[in-house]
């Protein structure tokens, strides 16, 4: 584990490659962008006015309509899901915890697929947002309150409130009823139903746009915020729920908020952006290792690593099969799986169990 100043250095180094992992978003892609052109249209950008030059506003357009929202997009995505991982790591006291223990992405999933089954994948007069989109939060968040829900009722009778451990059996168990839904709708739907639901598990951010963008920071930005505030009451908990209570926290509050939180955020960061794994739980248990177990540059530190993971895998699904694109779904289980599986391997020399 490293020592206070170290971890304040990790901090400190994630504050500032995060600039630079933004440019590099900004400027890669398969019209390329070189610094000298971005640094030309920033005033124009900054006035809202295009260039006279034919070219400049050419690069003027890729910046402000697709490359600025989305760069922004997968920084929120991937800062909600690496926070949320991190909360939920320190509520289920488990390294190896993610946003999913709580049937939130199986459940948004699921929404999706009815949506786009059902309803077809239209636009609504509300934000500019989908069907497909309205769908996934909706799922996201029931399968959210179900998990939270029938835990909580098989455990009225228990003076300690809801069992974390209930709450993970519960989860695991909604996760495979939308799995099994999700695959049922998937079997009725035609080629082009499927082909909707397969690229939309996949995880993308070419649908990337500033309504979108806006949604983002009015859903996620305060998620983000709010789990802040319980980065103290996340650490108590670690040495478990009796000691926390003898402290003072109140560790049913606590659970309800986070799990409030959590869904919201990662219901709204998985409608907008599609599935996408392992920066949920490979960010913070890799700084979780790092860092120690303390949240209070646990938290703020998941929320950056995992932006600049998310954007930078955004980035490499743009140029890895140019002109075309992988989905960023992809790109980040192709990262994470190996070096998750390298930690495993090597868990004692991190000091894992």
């Amino acid at each position: 584990m490293l020592s206070r100043f170290q971890a304040k250095t990790i901090y400190l180094l994630l504050i500032a490659f995060t600039p630079v992992g933004l440019l590099i978003s900004v400027c890669v892609g398969p019209v390329a962008i070189s610094f000298a052109q971005f640094l030309s249209v920033i005033p124009h950008v900054a006035q809202f006015s295009p260039p006279d030059d034919i070219s400049m506003a050419g690069i003027y357009s890729i910046v402000t309509d697709i490359r600025l929202p989305r760069t922004a997009m997968a920084w929120l995505v991937g800062a909600s899901l690496a926070m949320s991982g991190a909360a939920m790591q320190g509520l289920f006291r488990n390294p190896l915890a993610d946003p999913s223990i709580i049937g939130v992405t199986s459940g948004a999933s699921l929404g999706a697929s009815i949506a786009i089954v059902l309803v077809g994948d239209s636009l609504l007069p509300l934000a500019g947002l989908s069907t497909l989109v309205i769908g996934a939060f909706i799922g996201g968040i029931l399968a959210a309150f179900l998990v939270y829900r029938l835990a909580t009722g098989s455990a009225e009778t228990s003076t300690n409130g809801t069992s974390v451990a209930t709450m993970l059996l519960v989860g695991i168990a909604i996760t495979a009823l939308a799995g099994a839904g999700n695959s049922l709708l998937a079997y009725f739907s035609d080629n082009d139903m499927l082909r909707r639901i397969s690229l939309w598990n996949m995880g993308g951010l070419d649908v990337a746009n500033g309504l979108r963008v806006k949604v983002a920071v009015l859903i996620i930005a305060p998620t983000l915020l709010a789990l802040m505030y319980f980065r103290r009451s996340l650490d108590a908990p670690l040495l478990g729920e009796p000691e926390a209570r003898y402290l003072g926290v109140d560790v049913q509050r606590v659970k309800v908020y986070l799990v409030l939180l959590v869904s919201i955020g990662v219901a709204a960061s998985v409608a907008l952006a599609g599935v996408i794994g392992f920066v949920g739980l490979v960010v913070p248990h890799i700084l979780r290792l790092l860092m120690g177990p303390s949240h209070n540059y646990l938290l703020p530190c998941a929320a950056m690593g995992g932006g600049l993971l998310l954007v930078l895998a955004d980035s490499l699904a743009r140029v890895v099969v140019s002109p075309a694109e992988m989905p960023v779904g992809v790109i980040t289980a192709l990262l994470g799986a190996p070096l998750f599986i390298s930690l495993l391997r090597h868990r004692r020399e991190y000091g894992m169990l």
